[in-house]
């Protein structure tokens, strides 16, 4: 602990003390009598020190202190400032406070190793020194150099890649389809350590259709192979795409995989630190992924399968069985709160019907997929691949697993990737 600082009884009065205390009995003063006013004179004579018609000056005036008119000159010349110079940069520049006491022993010191040459005027005028005029000398040379730790790294090493796309939100009340908000749900549990799976979620604002994927890593093959599985299924055009920040997403690989993909795609991306710029994939990750898959590790091959299995079945779950109740309107009471107003609750597969111009085909060949499906077996199917998830334990030591067994176009033959056919009514 830091020695307390006490000050004794008979150390005279600081200026401010005085101007402090005769604030104080300024108004005792100016109501009192004649008579009151020489006593009170007399008291505050004895107690400031000051002289009886300086302390009248001061309470019949201005009771602030005057600016000085005219500054004092230079009392440390040149050679001072470079021998505390030579100290701070020995010492790392430290503040003031902490320079000060170790002015007139590291002068010394250094003087022995000849950095710098003393003379007895110098050493006495460093121990008189006061730690304002060291904050004026520290703050007029400042540092050589910053600390390695305060540097920025070269530009080579920062991703300018994500700058050339805008930061924005998808507005709530768009009113086409194709605009895809972007996320991915790591499963790595309390321990990150590794590799591990990953979920790739895709949700469509107008809609609320949901394209989801299970990866494993997030390496640029991983995510290519997942991303190229939704653009097989999705049945309508992609015409934006709204990730957040990570270099998952925004990489030289990755932005080459869209350009030859979809070349008229448009990438938006979320402030940095604001989830709510990707409130509905944001929300699909509790309600779709981690409600269904919870937030345990998973990082085994056996795992990735019944995972893209359950996925598959989820898919279906959702977008054609789940209704979804739509904002069609925002009631402002003022400036910073609403009111939401609700349309009438709809699977996303029959907002998509109703509002987008699908091909005679993708649309008789997904409502076929709807009417022969049985939710309650499709239900049933859901809580099995579940259970088998649950059952399915992680590894607890490292290994090593190779990722194009993970992939689904060089997927392992001993590995069962293929999705099981639906149970559907009779």
């Amino acid at each position: 602990m830091l020695p307390e600082l006490t000050m004794s009884e008979t150390d005279p009065m600081t200026i401010s003390e005085r101007r402090k205390y005769l604030h104080k009995m300024w108004e005792r003063y100016h109501k009192a009598s004649r008579c009151e006013k020489g006593r009170l004179l007399d008291e505050m004579e004895q107690i400031t020190g000051m002289h009886r018609k300086a302390l009248i000056r001061v309470l019949t005036g201005r009771l602030s202190r005057k600016k000085r008119a005219r500054e004092r000159g230079a009392v440390y010349g040149v050679i001072v400032a470079d021998v505390v110079r030579v100290i701070a940069r020995s010492l790392d520049y430290p503040c003031a406070e902490r320079l000060k006491p170790a002015l007139s022993w590291m002068a010394q010191h250094l003087a022995s190793h000849h950095e710098i040459r003393l003379e007895p005027e110098t050493q006495q005028q460093l121990e008189e020194i006061s730690v304002s005029t060291l904050k004026r000398i520290l703050k007029k040379m400042g540092r050589t150099a910053p600390k390695l730790a305060y540097r920025k790294p070269p530009r080579s090493q920062r991703n300018h890649l994500r700058n050339a796309y805008p930061m924005r939100r998808i507005p709530w009340d768009i009113p086409e389809p194709g605009h895809f908000e972007v996320d991915l749900v790591v499963h790595s549990g309390e321990d990150s350590a590794g590799e591990f799976i990953h979920t790739l979620q895709m949700v469509d604002v107008h809609t609320g259709w949901s394209e989801i994927e299970a990866v494993y890593g997030r390496s640029y093959m991983a995510m290519q192979d997942g991303f190229q599985t939704i653009l097989k299924r999705v049945p309508f055009p992609i015409l934006e795409l709204h990730p957040d920040n990570g270099s998952e997403f925004f990489n030289k690989h990755l932005l080459r995989f869209w350009q030859q993909n979809i070349p008229q795609l448009t990438l938006s991306r979320s402030r940095p630190y604001h989830k709510n710029d990707n409130r509905f994939v944001e929300e699909n990750n509790h309600s779709l992924v981690r409600a269904y898959v919870g937030h345990g590790r998973l990082d085994t091959v056996e795992q990735l399968a019944i995972l893209r299995n359950l996925y598959q079945r989820l898919w279906l779950y959702h977008n054609f069985f789940q209704p979804v109740l739509p904002t069609v309107e925002k009631v402002f009471s003022d400036p910073l709160h609403y009111k939401r107003i609700f349309g009438p609750a709809q699977t996303p597969f029959d907002r998509l019907r109703a509002r987008a111009s699908l091909p005679p085909t993708v649309l008789a060949s997904l409502t076929q997929l709807r009417e022969r499906t049985n939710p309650i077996h499709l239900r049933s199917q859901i809580d099995e691949l579940i259970s088998r998830l649950c059952l399915a334990t992680p590894t607890h030591a490292p290994q090593t697993v190779n990722v194009y067994h993970t992939l689904r176009k060089e997927t392992d033959p001993s590995v069962t990737f293929s999705f099981e056919p639906m149970i559907t009514s009779r």
